[in-house]
């Protein structure tokens, strides 16, 4: 059976033309619409680019992840940018300012006001900071080059934090399923992290108040 199944497992040249065009399309998805948990699919991805024996496949993995988010973030800003020049707003703009409570879009709104464009490259590492942040460069009304140009290392530095998390569950199993199991577990760790934080905070906070 498990001989069997090795013969049927595509070649990587058969991986790499379907993993990085799927790859692409759904970081691309999941930054226009937050519910797919990008950071697992980079991190996944770099686990088995680091079982192949291609020499730049987990180049390959940074640069397309990078690239996507760049590519998912600047359409999702065009579409708020659109929605505040527009009486009614749109779907998209709605969308970004449900994803926002107000504590953490006033949050973000002093650490633009504090750090400029640099406070992007923080909103793409911190979990769930990333959509306050754009909507706070929204009602800013930063323009279109200038939050690209601050979301290119935001970028960058999103996709290398996630392939370290995918090499080091890569190098922790000598199976990709494995590698995959335990860098997709620790990715959603790190974004559950901060609401369960929160949570015991506001549990602390209403107790001294009691």
């Amino acid at each position: 059976m498990f001989a069997a199944a090795v013969a049927h497992t595509p070649p990587e040249s058969t991986q790499q033309a379907v993993g990085y065009p799927s790859l692409f399309l759904l970081i691309v998805i999941g930054a226009l619409v937050p519910v797919v948990p990008t950071g697992a699919l980079v991190s996944s991805a770099a686990v088995v680019a680091f079982h192949q024996t291609a020499p730049f496949s987990l180049l390959l993995v940074f640069g397309v992840s990078a690239f996507a988010a760049f590519l998912g973030d600047v359409a999702l800003y065009w579409l708020g940018q659109r929605g505040m020049g527009s009486k009614n707003g749109s779907k998209w703009l709605a969308a970004l300012r449900d994803r926002a409570p107000e504590e953490r879009l006033a949050q973000a709104q002093a650490k633009l006001a504090d750090h400029g464009v640099m406070v992007l490259v923080l909103s793409r590492l911190v979990p769930a900071g990333r959509i306050p942040v754009m909507l706070a460069c929204l009602m800013a009304r930063m323009p279109l080059r200038q939050f690209a140009r601050g979301d290119v290392p935001a970028c960058l530095a999103w996709a290398l934090t996630y392939q370290l998390i995918g090499i080091l569950g890569g190098s922790l199993f000598s199976e990709p399923w494995e590698g995959v199991v335990a860098a997709v577990g620790l990715t959603l760790l790190i974004s559950a992290a901060p609401a369960v934080w929160r949570r015991l905070r506001g549990g602390r906070s209403d107790g001294q108040h009691a």
